[in-house]
């Protein structure tokens, strides 16, 4: 598991954005999107700031329960600053729980793979994008490609940076 948590905090010390806006938001989004309808995801697309939403899509085949995902798992990544399967391995690796050891309620945070923190450099982290309809490391893993794409990044898959 450890070797799992290394490579997450590679991938997000490697995704970092020179700048994040409306614009960047909407190319990011659209990106996802298309790699999304390419081979036919059923997924939620969220992309979000603490305080507004700046892309959402809905793919077909997705489900309310995507939306309510999406929300749960921004919230974690916005509260932890970190991508949302980061915070769920670490919690694993600790033996601990969202609710009970955090004292965040479930019905608003989790700590499942899919959110994803738009850091910026210098600033922080400004956004998050979030994507649901997929198992867990799947939604993770296709912000990944995408954003790597996006910021010219290369082998910055969780099986390349774990050798797999």
């Amino acid at each position: 598991m450890t070797n799992l948590i290394s490579a997450l905090e590679q991938q997000e010390q490697a995704l970092v954005f020179g700048g994040f806006d409306e614009d960047t938001a909407f190319a990011v989004g659209n990106a996802l999107r298309e790699k999304a309808a390419a081979s036919q995801a059923p997924v939620v697309i969220d992309i979000r700031t603490a305080n507004r939403r700046l892309y959402f899509a809905a793919l077909p085949g997705s489900a309310p329960d995507n939306d309510e995902w999406a929300r749960r798992k921004a919230n974690m990544a916005l509260r932890k600053q970190c991508s949302s399967l980061l915070c769920g391995e670490r919690l694993k690796s600790s033996g601990e729980s969202v609710g009970q050891d955090m004292g965040l309620d479930p019905l608003d945070y989790a700590a499942h793979g899919g959110s994803f923190p738009v850091r910026v450099t210098g600033v922080g982290v400004v956004a998050v994008i979030t994507v649901s309809g997929l198992p867990s490391r799947d939604d993770h893993e296709l912000i990944v490609r995408v954003l790597a794409r996006h910021l010219d990044v290369d082998s910055i898959s969780l099986d390349a940076l774990m050798g797999a």
